[in-house]
C-alpha cells in the first residue's frame, strides 16, 4: 500500500504562487505515474497535471506554462509549482498515484489518494 500526504497549500493573492508537495510512504513510487487533481466547490473533480518515471509530463490547457510537476526519487515526493495563480485555480488539490510506467489524464486510472491540500487565491 502507498499513503500519499499533501502539504504546501494555502492562501495566496491572485499572481501569487505556491508549490505543493506529495510525500509518499509505504514503497517507493519511483516507478509509479504520478498526477495531481483539483476540485473546485460545487465542481467535479478535474485532472491537472501528470508525470510519468521517466519524467514525461502532461497539463490540462488551463494551467499550461503556469504550473511545474515534478518528481524528486530519492526522497520519494512529487510537486506541483503553482506560478502566476488566478481566483479559479482556488480548489482542494489532490495527489494520485497509479503503478503503471504511462500516465493518465482520467481519475478512474489511479489506485491511490491522497486526503488533499486547500489551495484558496484572493483577487
Amino acid at each position: 500500500q502507498v499513503q500519499l500526504i499533501e502539504s504546501g497549500g494555502g492562501l495566496v493573492q491572485a499572481g501569487g504562487s505556491l508549490r505543493l508537495s506529495c510525500a509518499a510512504s509505504g514503497r517507493t513510487i519511483s516507478n509509479y505515474a504520478m498526477g495531481w487533481f483539483r476540485q473546485a466547490p460545487g465542481k467535479e473533480r478535474e485532472f491537472v497535471a501528470a508525470i510519468t518515471w521517466i519524467s514525461a509530463t502532461d497539463y490540462t490547457d488551463s494551467v499550461k506554462g503556469r504550473f511545474t510537476i515534478s518528481r524528486d526519487s530519492a526522497k520519494n515526493t512529487v510537486y506541483l509549482q503553482m506560478n502566476s495563480l488566478k481566483p479559479e485555480d482556488t480548489a482542494v488539490y489532490y495527489c494520485a498515484g497509479r503503478n503503471r510506467l504511462s500516465l493518465s489524464t482520467a481519475e478512474g486510472g489511479y489506485d491511490y489518494w491522497g486526503q488533499g491540500t486547500q489551495v484558496t487565491v484572493s483577487s
